[in-house]
């Protein structure tokens, strides 16, 4: 099987994958993580086999891992609506053409896909998780159940805007699964590709103050990027860096004192306090959460990640 998750064994040779190195950053779960030269970014050396991580996704990880993750996304649409449109105005300003069909790699529950249909866009998704196609497929939406490969890209054609977003963290060789991708685009298009933020300044205020790396999750997460990290594998994939988008900064909570971090009960707490801070300073200040989240996205902080990229 040729996937996104087999993308280190098809592009790189032994020799290859030895060759990376780069300082020790931490340990977790029996993993090591280094700031790999190579690379340009974090990541778990040395990398686990991909056959073990095809089941995870295929089938396990909204069954066990995630198990109550459609019932909150379904909760969080109208919040998480705000975000979507975040980034889809973004790939509008800077798509040079008048054509809006739109692939999203890694499509999960289909929200993303839902609201984007609903304001125009012709829209495919790809999502390996059995459960997650279903639940697109339910609401007829065109999701075909397969991981990123060479083989699920020939049957998608070519798109104006590829969304590629929490995915480039689960995957053995973030920079050909992005490639991949790339190939996707129709000249002029335009990416969106999101990750977590991680290693971000109120991540290493925490670690300043005794908090251990909880964001270092193998073998969930294998790589860990930030805005600049990011913006490097994007450039070696032969795209341009337009813009930066992010989410409301999580880790104040525990930098105020509210930690919750270990704490499920709390962290849905604090969760839909930032819901209620993004919709309330929506509504009261139109214009200012959008520009709030760019400033600090230029800043470097941060939940998520967010680049937007063209193919010139």
């Amino acid at each position: 099987m040729s996937s996104s998750v087999h993308a280190r064994s098809s592009s790189r040779s032994a020799n290859e994958a030895s060759s990376h190195s780069g300082p020790f950053v931490t340990r977790a779960n029996g993993f090591s993580v280094i700031d790999c030269k190579a690379c340009g970014f974090r990541h778990v050396h040395p990398m686990p086999e991909a056959d073990n991580l095809v089941s995870l996704y295929a089938q396990d990880y909204y069954a066990t891992t995630k198990p109550t993750y459609f019932v909150h996304a379904k909760e969080d649409e109208p919040w998480a609506q705000l975000a979507y449109d975040d980034r889809l105005d973004a790939m509008t300003a800077h798509l040079r053409t008048n054509e809006r069909r739109l692939v999203d790699v890694g499509a999960g529950p289909g929200s993303f896909l839902a609201h984007a249909q609903m304001r125009g866009w012709d829209v495919k998704g790809l999502e390996p998780s059995h459960q997650a196609a279903a639940y697109c497929r339910a609401r007829d939406l065109d999701v075909t159940e397969a991981f990123l490969s060479t083989e699920s890209v020939a049957t998608l054609g070519l798109a104006d805007a590829v969304h590629l977003m929490n995915m480039l963290e689960h995957v053995p060789d973030a920079a050909a699964t992005l490639e991949l991708a790339v190939t996707i685009l129709a000249p002029g298009g335009v990416l969106c590709v999101g990750v977590p933020n991680d290693y971000n300044p109120l991540q290493r205020l925490l670690s300043a103050r005794e908090f251990a790396p909880w964001w270092v999750a193998p073998p969930h997460h294998l790589n860990y990027f930030d805005f600049d990290s990011l913006e490097g594998l994007v450039r070696r994939v032969g795209l341009r860096p337009r813009a930066r988008l992010t989410s409301f900064p999580m880790e104040l909570f525990p930098v105020f004192g509210r930690n919750y971090i270990g704490n499920d009960a709390l962290g849905r707490v604090c969760h839909n306090e930032r819901k209620r801070f993004d919709i309330d300073l929506d509504q009261a200040a139109p214009g200012r959460r959008r520009a709030l989240y760019q400033a600090l996205a230029e800043a470097g902080f941060g939940r998520e990640a967010i680049v937007i990229a063209t193919k010139d």
